[in-house]
């Protein structure tokens, strides 16, 4: 049965908003949750970009059952690995062995406000893959030094370590990501519903781990002010995670969508309240190997009907899957 997420959309609402939504998403069934993190919007319309490891300490407290994870956390331009390395073991012990710490090569929109520039894919890659090392050592415990190509690390240990450290997730989205990820992740981060991506993951080394990805939908009583909706918030989800990945800020993203139309989005977000659309949706994540996925209710003030609906009709249809 696949398992069906909740995602704190930072981008989309303000953080005490976001803890108070997760309590919803833990009463009406979810089962797990997923936070975006981000120093920016993608586009201006959706108004919002707290800090998520702050909003993720406060959810730890908040609820009591749904497990937390980021979705994802660039450990190479904002955060230094040993950073990310304390913040994940310290959620880990407030959550109470809840958190999972999904990692990825970052966006220039988020990555570029502490001026280190914006290298190449395979740059960023390799970045990625020494950062994750990093973590890992500083989550076995004791003295870590590390002097590599991208970064460096001097007497660093972690205090508070848990029993078991979070697992961690790789994001993927190519041959290289994908081979990343099965070598050094416990499981597989994904934003389409990609046969290939689960396949090459299971060929190095992740067959048999869990694999996430992430469907954006936007409920509404009334399809065309979803429709309206998605429009005005998500449009940037056409780019597709190559031109997404490199494009700098909030208007960069809407000049680049600026000739996309509401229908341009209605083959990759269902809009409306067709419990079947959203099921047929997840069916294509399931039917690509995925075992979770998790949801992104589009609009920050839309939050408590569509988790009324999902805990009344969404959810039981997908349990079926």
């Amino acid at each position: 049965m696949v398992h069906i997420g909740y995602t704190m959309m930072t981008e989309q609402a303000g953080p005490r908003d976001l803890v108070d939504h997760l309590v919803g998403a833990e009463r009406a069934g979810f089962d797990f949750s997923v936070i975006s993190d981000h120093y920016f919007p993608w586009l201006d319309s959706q108004g919002h970009a707290p800090y998520a490891w702050s909003v993720l300490g406060a959810a730890a407290q908040a609820t009591t059952r749904i497990p937390l994870m980021t979705y994802v956390t660039c450990p190479t331009f904002r955060y230094h690995p040993a950073v990310v390395a304390q913040k994940a073991a310290t959620m880990q012990l407030l959550s109470g062995g809840r958190f999972r710490l999904g990692l990825g090569s970052g966006e220039n929109l988020n990555e570029h406000v502490v001026g280190a520039g914006w290298p190449a894919p395979h740059v960023r890659l390799e970045m990625l893959e020494e950062a994750v090392g990093i973590v890992r050592s500083l989550f076995e415990g004791g003295t870590v030094s590390h002097h590599g190509t991208h970064f460096d690390v001097e007497n660093a240990r972690l205090w508070d370590l848990p029993d078991q450290p979070p697992p961690i997730g790789i994001a993927a989205s190519g041959p290289r990501s994908c081979e990343l990820a099965g070598q050094y992740g416990d499981l597989l981060v994904a934003v389409e519903p990609n046969r290939g991506l689960v396949d090459s993951f299971a060929a190095h080394g992740g067959s048999g781990k869990p694999c996430v990805g992430q469907l954006a939908l936007c409920y509404d009583t009334d399809r065309d002010a979803a429709l309206a909706r998605a429009h005005d918030q998500f449009r940037w989800a056409a780019g597709g995670w190559e031109v997404n990945a490199e494009l700098p800020g909030p208007a960069g993203f809407a000049g680049a969508t600026q000739h996309t139309r509401p229908e341009d989005l209605t083959d990759d977000i269902p809009c409306g309240d067709d419990v079947d659309a959203v099921v047929e949706a997840v069916r294509g994540y399931t039917d690509a190997g995925f075992t979770e996925v998790a949801v992104v209710q589009i609009g920050g003030n839309h939050q408590e009907p569509f988790l009324e609906w999902a805990e009344s009709k969404l959810l039981p249809a997908l349990r079926e899957l």
